[in-house]
Formats: C-alpha cells, sequence, structure tokens
C-alpha cells in the first residue's frame, strides 16, 4: 500500500506541472497581440485559474484512485495514511470562490481601467469595486450562515427484543432476521413516529463551497444542458456547412474590398468612442455603441477568417486547402464520437438519478469493469467524462453567451482573445467547475462511493438546510435533460441549414 500511494502522490506532481504547462500554451496562443508582453498580472491570473480549474476535475479521479489505495488493506487505520482529500478538497474550492468573486473581477477592472489614469489610480478604482463586492458578500455570507448554516438527516431510532443466540444459521428471503418467528427486521417494522431529524451545524468552508454550488449549478444547468447537444452537433453542422470548393480571384477581390472598407468604418467608429470616453462622456449610449462595435467587430474577424478558407494564398495555397478539408473531416468524425458520450450521458442521468430506484449503474459498472481490466483504466474513462462535461458547459456558454451588469462574455479565439474576455471565461470555468464535480459525485455515486467528494457533496449539500429540495427533486438534473433535448430538437430542425451571415460579408455560392 505504501508504494501506491507513493506512485499516487508522483502522479499527482506530475499532472499538476503538466496542467501548469497546459494553462501557458493556452494563454500564448489564445492572447491578441495587443496584450503582448504587457498585462502581467491578468495574465498571472488567468494561468493560476485555468491550473485551479483542470486540477479541481482531475482531482475527482484521484480521490477515487486514493480510496483504492487502502481497499484491500488488512488493518482498520490504512485509510489514515492516503492523501488528506477532505481537506484537499476544501482548500481548492476556497481558493476557487476567491478567485471568482474577488480576484478576477479585481484583475478585471485593473485592465479595464482608464489607460490614461496613473498606476496607483488604476489599482484604486479596482480596489474599490472589489472591497464593495467583498463587503457584501461577506454580509450575506455571514447571515445564510448564521440562520441557516445548518445540515438536518433524517435517522431512524431502531430497538428490538434480545433473542436466544441460535445453533444453527438459516436465512432466507422470507426470514432475514434471526429467530423462529422473526420476517422481518426491525428496520421494516420500526413505527413512522421513530423517524426523526438530526440537525447540526456545517463548518462555515463548507457552506461556502455549497452556496459556490448552488450558484454554478444554475450555470451548469443551463450551459451545460444545451452544451451536451451543441458541443458535438455544432462539429457535425460545421462539417455540412464546410466550403465545397475555392473561390475565384475576382470574387475573393469583390469580398475582400468589401471587408476593407467595413473595417475603416469601425476604425473611425472606434476612433469617435475614444475621443468620447476621454471626454467623460460615459452614459448608456456610449455603452450600448461600444457593445455594438465590439460585436460587428467578432463579425468582421470570423468573416475574414472564412474568407482566407475559401481563397487561401501564398506558395503552399493547395497545402492550406487540404488542411482546411482535414480539418472539417477531423471536427466530422470528433463531432460523432462526441455525439455518441452526449447520449451516454442523458441516458445515465436519466436510468441512474432520475429514475427512483434506478434502472442500472449503467456507466458507474463500465468504469468499474474498466478497472478490473487494468487498474487504473476505469478511472482514466471517469476522468474523460467529467472533462466532457465541463467542455460541454463552456461550449454552451459560448453559444448562448452571457450578460452580467457590467460584463458580457465574449468567445475565446485562437491568437485573438483579449484579457478582460480571458479573464471572465476563466471566471465562469471556474465557477461551473464546482457544479460539474459535485454533478459527477452525484450522477457516478456508485463508483465514487466512500470517498471526500462524495461526503461533501454527496450528504453535507444534498441535507443543507434551505437548498435541499433542489436535490431531493432532482431539479437541475430534469431542468438539464430538458435543455439537452430542445437543443437537440433544434439542431435537427434548423442545424442542417446553412448559417446566413449576419454582418455584410456573404460568400457567393
Amino acid at each position: 500500500m505504501g508504494d501506491f500511494n507513493l506512485a499516487l502522490v508522483i502522479v499527482a506532481i506530475v499532472v499538476c506541472v503538466i496542467v501548469f504547462i497546459s494553462s501557458i500554451y493556452l494563454l500564448v496562443n489564445y492572447q491578441h497581440p495587443d496584450d503582448a508582453n504587457q498585462a502581467y498580472f491578468p495574465k498571472f491570473v488567468v494561468v493560476f485559474g485555468l491550473s485551479i480549474a483542470m486540477i479541481s476535475i482531475l482531482m475527482l479521479p484521484a480521490d477515487v484512485a486514493n480510496r483504492h489505495a487502502c481497499r484491500h488493506a488488512i488493518y482498520n487505520g490504512a485509510c489514515n495514511l492516503t492523501l488528506p482529500m477532505k481537506d484537499l478538497w476544501l482548500a481548492i474550492y476556497i481558493v476557487d470562490a476567491i478567485l471568482v468573486f474577488f480576484v478576477i473581477p479585481f484583475a478585471m477592472f485593473f485592465y479595464e481601467g482608464d489607460q490614461d489614469k496613473t498606476l496607483g489610480k488604476r489599482i484604486k478604482s479596482a480596489l474599490i469595486w472589489v472591497v464593495t463586492t467583498a463587503v457584501v458578500c461577506a454580509l450575506v455570507l455571514g447571515i445564510l450562515y448564521g440562520v441557516i448554516g445548518k445540515v438536518d438527516f433524517s435517522v431512524r431510532h431502531l430497538a428490538s427484543a434480545t433473542s436466544t443466540f441460535p445453533t444453527s444459521w438459516q436465512f432466507s428471503n422470507t426470514q432475514p432476521c434471526i429467530g423462529n418467528t422473526a420476517r422481518q427486521c426491525s428496520a421494516f417494522t420500526a413505527n413512522p413516529t421513530s423517524e426523526k431529524t438530526w440537525t447540526m451545524r456545517t463548518t462555515f468552508p463548507e457552506y461556502v463551497v455549497a452556496l459556490a454550488t448552488i450558484v454554478g449549478s444554475v450555470l451548469f444547468t443551463i450551459f451545460g444542458g444545451v452544451g451536451i447537444a451543441c458541443l458535438p452537433l455544432g462539429l457535425i453542422t460545421a462539417f455540412i456547412r464546410r466550403p465545397k470548393a475555392v473561390i475565384t480571384r475576382s470574387q475573393y477581390i469583390k469580398e475582400a474590398t468589401e471587408l476593407g472598407k467595413k473595417a475603416r468604418e469601425l476604425k473611425k467608429a472606434a476612433d469617435g468612442l475614444h475621443q468620447e470616453e476621454r471626454s467623460g462622456a460615459k452614459g448608456r449610449k456610449w455603452r450600448k455603441n461600444v457593445k455594438a462595435v465590439e460585436k460587428e467587430l467578432l463579425q468582421l474577424e470570423e468573416d475574414v477568417n472564412l474568407l482566407e478558407e475559401m481563397y487561401p494564398q501564398g506558395e503552399q495555397a493547395e497545402t492550406a486547402w487540404a488542411f482546411t478539408v482535414l480539418g472539417y473531416l477531423a471536427k466530422f468524425i470528433l463531432g460523432i464520437l462526441g455525439l455518441i458520450v452526449s447520449i451516454a450521458w442523458v441516458a445515465h442521468i436519466i436510468i441512474y438519478l432520475l429514475v427512483d430506484p434506478p434502472l442500472s449503474p449503467f456507466l458507474n459498472e463500465v468504469f468499474i469493469k474498466l478497472d478490473d481490466v487494468w487498474g487504473l483504466l476505469g478511472t482514466a474513462a471517469f476522468a474523460f467524462f467529467c472533462f466532457y462535461l465541463l467542455l460541454a458547459v463552456i461550449a454552451g456558454a459560448m453559444m448562448l453567451g452571457l450578460k452580467l451588469v457590467f460584463i458580457t462574455i465574449h468567445p475565446m479565439k485562437w491568437g485573438a482573445t483579449l484579457m478582460n474576455s480571458f479573464l471572465f471565461n476563466v471566471g465562469l470555468i471556474l465557477l461551473c467547475s464546482i457544479s460539474v464535480i459535485q454533478f459527477c459525485a452525484t450522477a457516478f455515486g456508485y463508483y465514487a462511493q466512500a470517498t471526500a467528494a462524495q461526503e461533501i457533496f454527496g450528504h453535507t449539500l444534498q441535507s443543507l438546510r434551505g437548498i435541499k429540495y433542489l436535490y431531493k427533486y432532482n431539479v437541475f438534473q430534469i431542468g438539464f435533460v430538458i435543455l439537452a433535448g430542445l437543443t437537440f430538437l433544434y439542431y435537427i430542425a434548423f442545424g442542417w441549414r446553412r448559417k446566413k451571415p449576419s454582418g455584410r460579408f456573404q460568400l457567393s455560392s
């Protein structure tokens, strides 16, 4: 067992290093050229936040592997020598909450501050917003914790008469208990009035995690339900709408001229808005115009990319077109595989979570059988399904969009993502990652039984006063399945049609 624990620690360290390197890779390749060699603090927050999000997703498979470390131990205290997963869970999610509600908003306010102001004034302005947010959050959390920060567990008081120790053991379905006349045990014959409610106060860190999970669960239900369908179907429809052939040079010149004209108009509009900002005229009309220009700019970037696909240039034009064709073919293959995984997810939710009692363990049993084939094969498959659910949440967010008071979500684009958009997307991923873990811990409760994650998300959270009914009646799971079904029907009805450009650019057929 000691060798197993040492191996688990080594794997955890290696995975953390890989996650950190992956986060830096995403930052370098997604960042906008305007942010090169500057905005170092927002970049640090992005790398750290992405690392925490990915590590939190991987912690559930690590929790399962940690449980396996003492599964075959011959003494009772063996599990005390494994990794302290409950403490690690609470630490990772407290850091998650601090990043989402304090650090990321500060980084966004600092980044979006007036560039003409001094560094001190920008920090002061960002701190005012963050401190105000912190005070409000602290008051709300403190009041809620003091008033309803308790868990209510249903317990039953059982009592039975003594019986002579038998000389022979005879048990069957009709006689499960000791005694010649016993046909049912006390748990079955107990009076309903014997059921009581055992109330205890939860710890404050667990309560913070629980409330953060509720906020994330609302977003998770919306974005995850839409994304579980649009992630694979979006890839398949992209293949259906793919450019079928290269356009002529005359068509390219015509479309490029239109795009150039639109780019000049956008530059003129952006310069005018910048002048208004300097003069202090930042009213509702100004913000509305800024959003309109940003939307047009995103559409212009999409049109430019589409035009480059339709008319590749340079000495390697034929090679570029071949890679474009192969790229769309890869999207189709990944879309088919993703559709299988999405159907498996929805079927598992219905079979295991919404039907009482469950019809079958389904994916839980699949993971267990894979573990029997090779020790970490089931854990790897389990991690894949958790990651896929997080990708579905991101896909749903990108499809629907989100507007929260002062900030609007922007799609992350390769080589064209500004730091404010990067920060907002990282905050969304962090917030939803808590709910993804809670959802996976519930959906795969049979496979992840007796883990620290299930203790936090499966018992405490679902018994927390005030919100336990959301889990008792499967509100989030039902909403998830309904939105997935509606999105699937939408793609069946309209997804195959060629999308009409919302901007001025329109390719000739």
